[in-house]
Parts: structure tokens; sequence; C-alpha cells
């Protein structure tokens, strides 16, 4: 009996057991927190070569849809070219009798948990960009 009244007042190794308890979910979020800034990151990427690809297709004389894909392109610094969909550019009228330029491009974050996989986060951007009359 007098050997388990000491067990109890005993608290060496608590630190450890608690270390033990906290630690996996310490490293759960981080990793998390790491993958959702992968996400913020490769979104704002996304956003910005689209929006590259807008601000070209304003000039005059007016940029053929090639032209304004290759802009798209040429801005993307960081994202890996294998997960890109598009840049697809889709010439129209509105319903006023508007050219317009609609820009679409996607991108698949592959999302890299340490123990597990998930399948990627498609992310897509669009703008539509009115344009310059040509006469």
């Amino acid at each position: 009996m007098k050997k388990l009244q000491l067990f109890r007042r005993d608290n060496r190794g608590a630190t450890a057991v608690e270390f033990a308890l906290i630690i996996p979910v310490f490293f759960g979020m981080l990793i998390g927190i790491t993958q959702l800034g992968s996400l913020y990151f490769a979104g704002a990427d996304l956003r910005n070569s689209v929006a590259a690809g807008a601000r070209k297709a304003q000039i005059f004389p007016r940029p053929a849809p090639a032209e304004v894909t290759a802009a798209v392109r040429n801005r993307i610094f960081k994202l890996n070219s294998a997960y890109l969909t598009g840049p697809t550019v889709t010439q129209g009228t509105d319903a006023n009798g508007y050219a317009f330029y609609l820009i679409e491009a996607s991108y698949a974050v592959p999302l890299n948990f340490v123990f597990f996989k998930t399948p990627p986060v498609t992310l897509t951007e669009s703008r539509r960009v009115y344009l310059n009359p040509t006469s």
C-alpha cells in the first residue's frame, strides 16, 4: 500500500508523457499550415499570371489569343507547368455587342502530407477582358 501512495506522488516523467501526447498534434498543425501556405502561394501566382495575360489583351493593336496565352505562361514563376491546365483564351461578344477575351487557367496543387497522400486541390482563375475597338 505504501508503494502505491509513493507512485501517486511521484511526478518524475510527467513532462515527458505530456510532451509525447502533444507533439503529434503540434507537428500535424505545422504540416497543415505549410500546406495551406503552398495553396495560398499557388493561388496568388495563378491569379497574377492570368492578370498579366489580361493586361496583355488590353493593349492596342489587339493581340492574338496565342500572344495572350504566351503572356500568361511567361508570368508563371514557381508553379510546376506539369500541373497547369491551360491557359485558354476564348474570344466572344457580350449581349451589347462588345468584344472580349475570356482567359482561363487552372492549377492542380499537389498536397504533400507526411504520412498520407491526398488528391490535388484544383485552383481555377478566369478573367474577362473587354477589348479596344479595332477601328
